[in-house]
């Protein structure tokens, strides 16, 4: 009898579906948020360029084309998909998904209960329809510094001439510094 028990238990462990071990967030989180800074530099770093070139006309230039090549190689490079996204768009490729409209919500009833835009960092591990495990992490950008020209309350008239060219149904002007402009957005694949 004490065989047929062991050989029970034997079969049981070795027959029990396995589940996905638990992720452990905390390290994704820390993973997510360097991958958002090393995007955030390194798209800086071109629009300062895009600015002295060019001024702010060339800075648009430079966030319609290079932006997205930064982030696919960031992503690339880190095994993460990264985007930005907003509640009011100037790209419509950068509309939010259900899920990131839920969280930029939340930020933005955050920020107006005065949390500090910058501040605001939001992840969990969701399950797509398929079944697929995923970690998304969205973290709040503050409005303010350089990006006030081509998305303060008074772009000049040059910005809102490019604005009209590249961006014609543009909604992301008239913020204020300080205040909550968008978010950074990202996703990876746990299994």
């Amino acid at each position: 009898m004490k065989h047929l028990l062991s050989l029970c238990i034997i079969t049981l462990l070795f027959t029990a579906p396995t589940q996905a071990a638990p992720a452990d967030t905390n390290q994704l989180r820390d993973q997510g948020m360097a991958v958002i800074q090393q995007f955030f530099t390194a798209l800086k770093g071109e629009l300062r360029t895009g600015l002295k070139s060019g001024g702010p006309p060339q800075a648009i230039q430079v966030c319609r084309v290079e932006a997205p090549a930064i982030a696919q190689r960031v992503g690339e490079q880190s095994g993460w998909q990264v985007g930005r996204t907003s509640e009011r768009l100037r790209n419509p490729s950068n509309a939010p998904d259900a899920w990131e409209a839920k969280v930029l919500a939340d930020f933005a009833a955050q920020a107006k209960a005065g949390a500090k835009p910058g501040k605001l960092v939001y992840s969990e591990v969701v399950t797509t329809a398929q079944g697929q495990r995923v970690f998304r992490l969205m973290k709040g950008i503050p409005m303010g510094g350089m990006c006030m020209a081509c998305h303060g309350p008074s772009p000049s008239r040059a910005v809102r001439e490019q604005l009209q060219r590249l961006y014609p149904q543009d909604q992301a002007t008239g913020y204020r510094s300080g205040r909550l402009r968008g978010a950074f957005t990202l996703q990876k694949v746990l299994d």
